[in-house]
This record gives C-alpha cells, structure tokens and sequence, in this order.
C-alpha cells in the first residue's frame, strides 16, 4: 500500500486524560501537512454511537465493541490509502488491539508516539473533567504502554501542550526507518 499517494500516520497512544485530543489538537494547527484528526470520542461526542440505548441496555456495549472497534481501525488505512493524512489520538488497550492495528497499517507509514503522565495526574483530571467512569484512566495507565514500542515518548505532565506538540513535528521531520510500526510487523512476523 505504501506509494507517495499514500497519507501518513501519526498515532498517539495514551491513558484516558492524559492529553491525547489536546496534543492533536496542537499539532494539527501547526504540522506542514493538512492532517485529519481522529479520535474515538467523536464516536461518542458525535452520536455515531446508539449511546441512550446502550446506557439503557436495550444494545449491549460488550458485544457491539468488537465489530465497533474493528471497523473503526479499518477506518484508518482505507482513509490513508485515500491520500489523507492522519494524526489519531488513541488508547491501544490490548495486545491483540494492537496486533490488529499492526497487520491493518502494514506498509503505511505510521509514527507512533507515547503520552505518558502520571497516575494520580490521569485520576485528578479525571475527576476535573466529570465525563469519565471513575478508575478508567488508572486501568489505562497500568496496561497502555506495557507491550508497544514508539518512535516518540512525551510527557503531558512535565512539558506543556505548545512544547510536546513542537517536540513532536520535530521528531516525525527526523523521523528514521525502520519506524516503531515496522519494527513491531517484523516483530510479529517472527512470532
């Protein structure tokens, strides 16, 4: 898949609250590049998703989330492959997440990048913002970062917005190969 029609990847892992959408935010109002900026919230935020019959338990989440999830990240090349270029903010929650991630991405030219911010921080935020389930971001925190490999690590805790977002189009302009996400297809082509 991967010719100069190609979009490019940016995909920013991090717990709930860690400042993902923010950092997307500023890095698409300043990157050389016109970037689309997804996000799952918009999923929610944007009524894609039948949220008053899933809190009402007419649909179940648990068993409409696979299917949901799956064609979310099919999203994702069919989009690049398109010509866009995409900046995604994103929890990758499971190994097998982001193995399906991995094998949808082959050939794309992905840069995968780290937010990391503390664990009391993720749960004040969480409580400062009020639109999350208690503990959500405390569970990301301990499984988010524990099986990937990136080609950029940034903290939300210790640098502000304007300076990770600047730190972050710096490194994807002197980004080398193999990327993170070609390291890990090969990885998981040895397994």
């Amino acid at each position: 898949m991967n010719n100069e029609h190609t979009g490019k990847i940016i995909l920013i892992n991090g717990a709930s609250s860690a400042g993902k959408s923010s950092l997307a935010r500023s890095v698409q109002q300043h990157f050389p590049l016109p970037l689309l900026h997804l996000s799952f919230d918009l999923f929610i935020d944007g009524d894609i998703l039948p949220m008053a019959q899933i809190r009402a338990g007419t649909f179940s989440w648990p068993v409409l989330r696979p299917a949901v999830f799956e064609g979310y990240y099919r999203c994702w090349p069919a989009l690049a492959g398109a010509g866009n270029h995409l900046l995604i903010d994103h929890i990758v929650e499971s190994k097998k997440d982001l193995q399906t991630m991995i094998k949808l991405l082959m050939g794309i030219d992905v840069f995968f990048v780290a937010l990391h911010c503390s664990a009391a921080e993720l749960e004040r935020r969480e409580r400062k913002r009020g639109d999350r389930r208690k503990g959500e971001a405390h569970a990301d925190f301990r499984t988010v970062h524990a099986f990937t490999t990136y080609d950029l690590e940034l903290d939300s805790e210790q640098n502000s917005v304007p300076e990770n977002a600047a730190q972050l189009i710096s490194a994807w302009q002197q980004r080398r190969s193999p990327s993170a996400f070609a390291r890990m297809t090969a990885e998981t082509a040895v397994d």
